[in-house]
């Protein structure tokens, strides 16, 4: 079994918890914005909400296990009751994004922040292996949810951020020939193709942000 999946059995419990978390505030992330805006099509069909149910799509949340990355199920956005949809839909789309990478940015600051404390002097080596492997996975899955959203396949967020960014004609185009890139993402996904193209800059891309945010944090707690 182990062969099949991308953690360590160990680990499941850990990506769990840290997959709700991170699926359940992106989707609400999405969700908040767009009622802000003025669209309560998601908090209609039950979507405004922090209830990981709402959020979680099978396929998605397999693939999580299976490949590293993954997908929860995508929040209805009704364009219409925007009164500026082209800047209400950049915002909504790359809130998600950016509501995980705000969530590995308070789990590293809560680390450092536990570990000055002296909390983890005080565990046992197993409890506190189990508490690092907990943190390494929610801050790692958070950024790869960030780094993954973003590139520029539908259905996912950067998708739809260039599609707001372009004029109209070619934001037509574009829906029109759709389901033809939803195709083409989930060849690469699902293929070893994907080892060469969305691997690497999912990789590269998740050591950069990691990196970068905890060369951020740590001077402030002198380490």
């Amino acid at each position: 079994m182990q062969q099949f999946i991308r953690y360590p059995l160990e680990s499941i419990p850990f990506v769990v918890i840290s997959l709700l978390i991170a699926f359940t505030v992106h989707e609400f992330a999405h969700a908040f914005v767009a009622y802000k805006f003025g669209d309560h099509t998601a908090q209609k069909q039950g979507r405004l909400t922090l209830n990981p149910i709402a959020h979680l799509d099978p396929i998605g949340t397999l693939l999580i296990f299976i490949a590293g990355f993954g997908w929860a199920r995508p929040v209805p956005v009704n364009r219409f009751y925007f009164k500026n949809p082209r800047l209400a839909g950049i915002l909504v789309s790359i809130a998600g994004p950016i509501s995980n990478l705000l969530v590995a940015l308070i789990a590293i600051i809560l680390f450092y922040l536990l570990a000055t404390l002296g909390v983890f002097s005080s565990l046992s080596g197993i409890a506190l292996e189990a508490v690092e492997q907990f943190f390494n996975i929610l801050i790692s899955l958070n950024i790869m949810l960030f780094v993954f959203n973003l590139l520029p396949f539908p259905p996912l967020d950067g998708y739809r951020i260039i599609e707001d960014l372009m004029p109209g004609n070619i934001r037509a185009k574009m829906t029109q020939y759709e389901s033809y890139g939803v195709i083409l993402f989930l060849f690469l996904v699902i293929t070893p193709i994907g080892d060469r193209t969305i691997s690497p800059f999912l990789s590269n891309g998740i050591y950069l942000v990691q990196e970068t945010l905890f060369n951020l944090i740590r001077p402030l707690f002198g380490f």
